[in-house]
């Protein structure tokens, strides 16, 4: 068989991955056997593929073909989520570019723009995937606007409304003002911005005398409905009743008292604006404050404003501050650096701001989730650190805003049929909300034309919380076969920055409606940083392409790369070197099955013993490390697993195994090694398969033709059987002699070509088993067992057992006495250079305690030097 010198990943990748999908090895039906179920935690529509992809798909792949090679029926669902926000606003940009406003558009013309970028940009995530080798069932790809899993979003919300877990609420929310829709708080990032902090005075009406309120936002005293003080200041009693003027707005505001504010923090005295601070909103509430809201959707000011009437939020702060600063009310204007919200999908800055929404009641819905995680131990989290995240979030939790003034999503299935909003049914259709309205008193002729449904969308995560129900169709028709067989899905992949966005939800969801759990373990993986532990992205150009690494380092290379340093829970400092190193594994793999295949195989030699022994070792050391790795993936410790497959094969395997066996140049190895040797092999090649899966499925068919029946990638993972450990631990023994051997001919000059005696006192009475390895892997030409030391030898001690490998024959004394004696007069001159320092009492009086330390070490170090060169020399003379 001619095989290519070098392993090409590139030619053999397109063409597995191909024979994979023809024969159909990825596809799950409902059968007989135990389902093994991951759904992957579907990416944006929009995406391309980023390291944080390659990392988790890499995993849950690793994770789908370990089952499928266990007999388990494995089914990993593919699929994509609709981002609503992100994908609006690409469509919006988009609009743009081409001279369209959004607001020209009815919500039809707009969503028929929005599906034809989807149908444009929607699979390309996916394709690149495939790249990766991801083994996804592709027939069951999904899509969280799929008629069926909108179905399943609207059949939800229907339920929980008419259990009376969603209601319609006017409260404070965070407002992106450039997606223009509301955000959950868990979408809004704290940044530390440099602003200004302003002092402005406010008139006491009917007075001269004034009093000062310091802000952050200027711009919002145009929604000032109260000056606030605490009672118990005493600075301020003397204004108790009476009121302020706003200044440029010239209105008159109440002072009020409240404990609420700090006695400590700033002036003392507090502007209170219902419309855009929660806390203020809650002052509002408890006073019955008028409620002043100054903003538009895209937070230019309002009418409100007076003169900065459509003007932006901040280009009006500063021309405020002038005003201000002319009107002479100005106090100051100080550095302030302040914390400010900003929206994870736009980073626009978040506003406060008052809005009609839906909301989900949390308090009950989520007590089972608490239960199952923290509780019953249901559900695991690797690593469990994460349990304390969950705890905090959970039992802090508020009502969940679910509604999004969007446009692409699924639109909330409210229809209203009276004059304002109060007045409403909540139906899976427009037909079945006609029905409705047309059954109750006095709506009998209600046509269907004047029933208006609710204009927002459902936020996305309310579609993507159903996510392991709905890929099976669980939500509208829950009795379905493949609903039962596959649900609850048993692992999930994901990273903890969507803990409470996603699984949390999920599992929350997956008691609601089934009452059982969505899935038993959650593999939360670390955030892929660069060398200087900054997270990778665009915008700091510190993120690798992944299909430029791919192309570069081949799939498994890469794949190896990535998860070698990847623990659960723990960030990946992300080196290319990483692939590299997954590249020369791939390439220590291939040449060590070119070196099997090189081998003449003859029917007539008799099994050495060193082969004997060796295959006996390895099998031992193999069973060994399936042990390992089976508590490894028990225990989600995906990277250890990997490692301990790494080291069998690049250690055990090519470095010592296939030595072992290695016939004498040019000379035929025995049949009986042989085929142990390729059966040893094809077992590596199954271990190696789910991290490895192009690599070994190449070897895999190249070691012989083999049907699609008998390809690897269903083929049967190793039982771990019982092993010897006393061979395995002989053998690390073993292993400690022969490289004393290789030390002393590297450092005494003999070649391996000239062969050495080997004499051994075996104070550890140890067995001869390995002796026949020794021989070989050494080149003795006589192994001897002695009762008494070997004089004029070079020895070595391995445990109790010592070593002799006699001069005579095996170096050449005149050189060896030469090369000794130089290095001995080196180590006394240094020595007396050390003496020297230390003998002088100004040095040993000024010098640091750890410097006198250092120079002491040295001595004894030269001392016990030269005592080993003059025992050396005595031998040799």
């Amino acid at each position: 068989m001619n095989i290519p010198a070098h392993f090409d990943a590139k030619n053999i990748e397109d063409k597995w991955y191909s024979y994979w999908m023809e024969n159909n090895y990825f596809h799950s039906e409902p059968d007989h056997r135990t389902p093994y179920t991951i759904v992957i935690p579907p990416p944006n529509v929009t995406g391309v593929l980023h390291m944080g992809h390659m990392l988790n798909n890499t995993i849950q792949d690793v994770l789908i073909r370990r089952a499928r090679l266990k007999g388990f029926n494995a089914c990993w669902v593919p699929g994509t989520d609709h981002a609503s926000i992100a994908t609006e606003a690409k469509v919006v940009a988009k609009l743009k570019e081409q001279g369209i406003d959004k607001n020209d558009l009815s919500r039809e013309e707009f969503l028929k723009h929005a599906w034809e970028w989807t149908d444009k940009y929607g699979g390309v995530i996916l394709e690149q995937l495939k790249k990766l080798g991801a083994s996804c069932d592709w027939e069951r790809t999904k899509f969280t606007m799929d008629p069926d899993m909108s179905a399943a979003v609207i059949e939800s919300f229907v339920d929980l409304y008419n259990k009376g877990l969603i209601y319609r609420g006017f409260r404070m929310v965070n407002w992106d003002p450039e997606a223009r829709t509301t955000v959950s708080d868990e979408e809004v990032i704290f940044e530390e911005q440099q602003g200004n902090l302003y002092y402005i005075n406010y008139q006491i009406e009917g007075t001269s005398e004034s009093l000062t309120v310091a802000t952050t936002r200027p711009e919002t005293i145009f929604g000032d409905t109260a000056i606030c003080i605490n009672p118990a200041d005493e600075r301020f009693t003397h204004l108790r009743g009476k009121r302020a003027i706003v200044p440029i707005a010239g209105r008159s505001i109440p002072i009020i008292e409240d404990e609420y504010v700090d006695l400590e923090f700033g002036t003392g005295c507090l502007k209170v604006t219902p419309a855009h601070d929660m806390n203020d909103k809650v002052l509002g509430e408890k006073h019955n404050l008028e409620i002043i809201d100054i903003l538009n959707e895209d937070a230019t000011l309002n009418s409100y404003a007076l003169h900065y009437n459509g003007k932006d939020r901040f280009v009006v702060r500063k021309e405020i501050a002038k005003e201000l600063e002319e009107l002479g009310v100005l106090a100051k204007t100080e550095s302030h650096i302040n914390k400010v919200g900003t929206s994870e999908r736009t980073k626009s800055v978040i506003e406060p701001r008052l809005s009609e929404q839906w909301f989900l009641k949390m308090e009950e819905l989520v007590k089972p989730a608490i239960k199952a995680v923290l509780e019953d131990d249901e559900i695991k989290l690797h690593p469990a650190k994460f349990e304390n995240t969950y705890r905090h979030w959970l039992t802090n939790i508020r009502d969940w805003n679910i509604s999004r003034q969007l446009w692409w999503g699924q639109q909330i299935p409210a229809y209203y049929y009276g004059d304002g909003k109060e007045q409403f049914v909540v139906a899976r259709s427009s037909e079945e909300a006609l029905e409705m309205v047309q059954k109750l008193d006095g709506f009998d002729d209600f046509k269907a034309e004047n029933l208006r449904q609710d204009k927002d969308a459902l936020d996305t995560w309310f579609s993507s919380w159903l996510w392991p129900m709905s890929v099976f169709d669980g939500i509208v028709n829950p009795d379905n076969e493949e609903f039962k067989y596959y649900y609850p899905t048993n692992d999930l992949v994901t990273g903890p920055d969507i803990l409470f966005f996603w699984v949390a939800r999920m599992i929350i969801a997956g008691y609601e409606y089934t009452g059982e759990k969505p899935f038993t373990n959650v593999y939360l993986t670390g955030l892929v940083r660069d060398k200087q532990r900054r997270k990778m992205s665009k915008s700091l150009g510190n993120s690798p392409d992944p299909l430029d690494l791919i192309e570069k380092f081949g799939a498994d290379g890469v794949r190896v790369g990535l998860l070698l340093s990847a623990s659960a829970g723990n960030d990946i400092m992300f080196d290319e070197e990483l692939c590299n190193q997954g590249k020369a594994f791939s390439n220590k793999i291939w040449n060590a099955f070119r070196l099997i295949k090189g081998w003449e195989v003859s029917d007539e030699i008799t099994q050495p013993e060193s082969s004997r022994v060796g295959i006996e070792w390895y099998q031992a050391k193999m069973n060994q490390t399936l042990v390992e790795i089976e508590d490894h993936f028990e225990k989600y410790r995906i990277s250890d697993a990997l490692m301990s497959i790494y080291k069998l094969v690049w250690d055990d395997f090519c470095s010592w195994f296939l030595e072992i066996i290695k016939p004498a140049y040019q000379q035929p190895i025995d049949r009986k090694t042989f085929d142990a040797a390729i059966a040893l092999m094809e077992d590596n090649l199954k271990l190696l398969h789910p991290f490895m899966p192009f690599l070994t499925e190449e070897i895999w068919h190249l070691i012989q033709d083999r049907t699609s029946e008998e390809a690897l990638i269903i083929s049967t993972w190793p039982d771990a059987n019982e092993f010897n450990s006393k061979i395995i631990s002989d053998f690390e023994n073993t292993m400690e002699v022969i490289s004393a051997i290789r030390t002393i001919r590297k450092e005494k000059n003999i070649a391996f070509k000239d062969s050495i005696v080997l004499k051994v006192m075996n104070n550890t009475n140890s067995d001869a088993d390995f002796d026949s390895v020794i021989i070989k892997l050494g080149n003795i030409s006589e192994y001897n067992y002695i009762s008494e030391k070997e004089e004029g030898a070079l020895t070595f001690r391995v445990q109790a057992n010592e070593y002799f490998i006699p001069i005579s024959g095996a170096i050449n004394v005149e050189e060896e006495i030469a090369k000794l004696s130089e290095e001995l007069k080196y180590t006394q001159g240094f020595l007396i250079s050390v003496q020297k320092k230390l003998s002088n009492e100004r040095f040993v009086a000024g010098a640091p305690q750890n410097v006198l330390d250092i120079e002491r070490k040295k001595e004894a170090d030269a001392l016990s030097k030269i005592a080993t060169i003059e025992q050396s020399l005595a031998n040799l003379r």
